[in-house]
């Protein structure tokens, strides 16, 4: 599912972001992505979801090749990934339905099978009640409920998580971890990145250790 072959990335004059990057992820597996800020953590699933570019190396997604990736290609790309942002990116001026919907609509998906499959997902992950609501109605919680609605509605075949559980407290932080879990479960792959000690602690699979743009353990 994830391969990264000797993958170096830097930003202008500053130490190397990520160096010598090597590991895999199979198909259908969780992995914990750790290591303290500023380790490079971002900038590596930056590179999976192909907003960034590596400067070396190889970058394998889906069977796809990302550093080879036409821009045009990127959008169709992005369909099979599901991503989870620590600040949620949803839009202020949309209800939680209408944030899940959004990618669907772009995709030109009919609406009755867009309106189906938000109401499932909104459903799945304990948020419909909340459907007509605006972000800023919601707390912290519901807000990255609705972000993971968001990355599920499309039923990618892979989770990219970063810091996902940053802005929670410990029991929700737990909920959204159960969720993850479930969703794994289910046969979708999940890579979280966090520097969250209990996350990492209490994580069912592999833990890959990030440490000034090192890999030290996978």
């Amino acid at each position: 599912m994830i391969q990264m072959y000797h993958v170096f990335k830097s930003f202008a004059a500053r130490a190397p972001a990520l160096e010598d990057i090597t590991f895999r992820v199979e198909a259908g597996e969780f992995a914990v992505l750790t290591g303290p800020s500023g380790a490079g953590k971002t900038t590596l699933l930056r590179l999976l979801y192909a907003a960034e570019q590596p400067d070396r190396g190889h970058i394998i997604v889906n069977r796809r090749n990302v550093t080879r990736l036409a821009r045009r290609r990127i959008p169709e790309f992005r369909r099979s990934i599901g991503i989870i942002f620590q600040d949620f990116k949803l839009l202020p001026t949309k209800t939680a339905f209408e944030n899940v919907a959004f990618a669907q609509r772009v995709l030109a998906i009919p609406e009755r099978q867009v309106r189906r499959q938000v109401a499932d997902v909104l459903k799945r992950v304990g948020i419909s009640h909340h459907k007509d609501a605006l972000p800023p109605q919601l707390s912290g919680g519901e807000q990255q409920r609705v972000a993971l609605a968001r990355a599920l509605v499309n039923e990618p075949a892979l989770i990219l998580a970063d810091e996902p559980t940053g802005n929670l407290d410990d029991a929700l932080a737990q909920d959204l971890m159960a969720l993850l879990y479930e969703v794994n479960l289910d046969g979708t792959t999940v890579l979280i990145a966090t520097h969250d000690r209990k996350v990492v602690a209490s994580a069912p699979g592999r833990v890959l250790t990030l440490d000034h743009g090192r890999l030290l353990s996978s």
